[in-house]
């Protein structure tokens, strides 16, 4: 039976990369079609059956929260919200075989796995509720677990039937990136610099690795060892923590103060020169967008209301409705 499965999803696959298309990474008029109350005949308590499932994964480990939200936004921003991420590929030749996804944590797939099976075990909703809106609600409710703002999730999206790591490429923000990289990045997917800013703010929660800001510390220029941009004593713990020689996939917080609770510390830390990636700490010190980081600083709901409207329009980006896609019967394969 396995071999079989494995047959069938390696013919799946191979014919569907014969196929070129065009990666339509703008928000479409199909999200017109999602409505939050998409599955209210067909599977009536998906919400609740979703997040009892999220917050039993949460209770295991805390690293579900982060590796959720980032699940969704490495999901919604190469292909559109479609679910292809959580693809796998025989021969690791999928969106989550990218160099830019292998540090996705395994945490964020098997939530959405774990909240496919409750579905599925309940006769109303089997089969009934897409990969896609899966990950979409679960998404949502990481972020109340840890402590975020609840908000009302759009509902209809259908699953994608392609990932290839050809799509990843030049599609994910990289930690280097300045202003203007990651406006123009983020404006491709109909997004605003204050949507970018807000969802940046996700970075309140989680870790990265050593070897995605060494530079920063170790090696920033010929003239200077250390980022300037980096305050001083920040600078010295994360050598600490990031010895050279040592393994760089040591992980470190990207908050060094709440790492494991939603709220906008994370805009406080850029203030005091306590940006991760080059692309946090350019949020403050680009005059263009400082303004904003500072009133997210300062006001916690502002920041809560402005990332509820950037994750909104985040789940609309390439959306695949009707019969566009598919509902997945397994969520790490095409039907």
């Amino acid at each position: 039976m396995e071999e079989n499965g494995s047959s069938r999803r390696s013919f799946n696959l191979v014919r569907l990369a014969t196929f070129v298309v065009p990666l339509l990474l703008i928000t479409t008029a199909s999200h017109a079609q999602l409505t939050t109350n998409f599955y209210k005949n067909t599977c009536p308590n998906v919400e609740s059956i979703v997040r009892s499932a999220v917050s039993l994964k949460f209770q295991q480990t805390f690293v579900t929260a982060p590796a959720t939200l980032r699940l969704f936004f490495h999901d919604c921003f190469v292909r559109g919200c479609d679910a292809s991420v959580l693809l796998s590929s025989p021969n690791s030749k999928a969106e989550k075989d990218h160099p830019d996804n292998l540090s996705l944590a395994g945490d964020g797939f098997d939530t959405v796995i774990k909240a496919k099976a409750a579905l599925d075990r309940d006769p109303r909703c089997r089969n009934q509720v897409s990969c896609t809106d899966i990950l979409a609600l679960a998404t949502r409710d990481v972020v109340v677990l840890a402590g975020g703002p609840s908000y009302p999730v759009e509902l209809g999206r259908r699953d994608g039937r392609i990932s290839t790591i050809a799509s990843v490429q030049h599609r994910l923000p990289h930690p280097e990136f300045n202003l203007d990289q990651l406006n123009s990045m983020f404006a491709s997917r109909g997004l605003t610099q204050t949507d970018m800013i807000a969802l940046s703010g996700a970075h309140t929660l989680g870790f990265s690795h050593c070897s995605r800001f060494s530079k920063r510390i170790y090696n920033f220029s010929p003239q200077r060892r250390i980022d300037p941009a980096l305050n001083p004593s920040y600078a010295f713990e994360l050598r600490q923590m990031c010895p050279l020689g040592v393994d760089p996939r040591i992980a470190i917080n990207m908050d060094p103060n709440t790492p494991r609770t939603f709220d906008n510390v994370y805009f406080k830390n850029l203030q005091q020169g306590k940006g991760l990636f080059t692309s946090d700490q350019i949020l403050f010190t680009d005059g263009r967008s400082k303004s904003t980081v500072d009133l997210f600083a300062s006001n916690p709901k502002a920041f809560e209301q402005a990332f509820i409207n950037a994750m909104t329009k985040l789940g609309r980006v390439g959306v695949l409705t009707g019969k566009q896609g598919e509902i997945r019967l397994d969520c790490t394969r095409i039907n």
